[in-house]
């Protein structure tokens, strides 16, 4: 089940998200999703494509910034501080657990 964790009145995050969620998400007022978990780190999860294609089917916009767990580097940030340049908000993030979606906004906001 999603939980929804507000980091900022423009950004929030959440564990593993299914395509089923991004309607939840766009009723919540998130205009763009942001993945941050690589495809493919346990079998069951859905790809970031099976999620692009439910939140543009909802209107909203999708990135792929994928970060290691645990290894975050300075590329992932600055193009995290570059979809939050580019993009409308609220943005909402994802990962396995929300940390990673948390820590990268956090660094990209701190770039700025």
């Amino acid at each position: 089940m999603m939980e929804m964790r507000r980091i900022t009145d423009d950004y929030a995050v959440s564990g593993q998200i299914e395509p089923a969620d991004v309607a939840e998400i766009a009723r919540a007022g998130y205009r763009t999703i942001v993945c941050h978990r690589p495809d493919g780190e346990v079998p069951d999860q859905p790809s970031h494509a099976e999620i692009e294609a439910a939140a543009r089917a909802a209107g909203l916009d999708f990135r792929y910034i994928p970060v290691v767990s645990g290894q975050m580097t300075a590329d992932n940030v600055a193009d995290m501080a570059a979809v939050l340049d580019a993009v409308e908000g609220p943005v909402f993030g994802y990962c396995r657990s929300g940390a990673r979606s948390t820590n990268i906004f956090m660094a990209a906001r701190q770039g700025r």
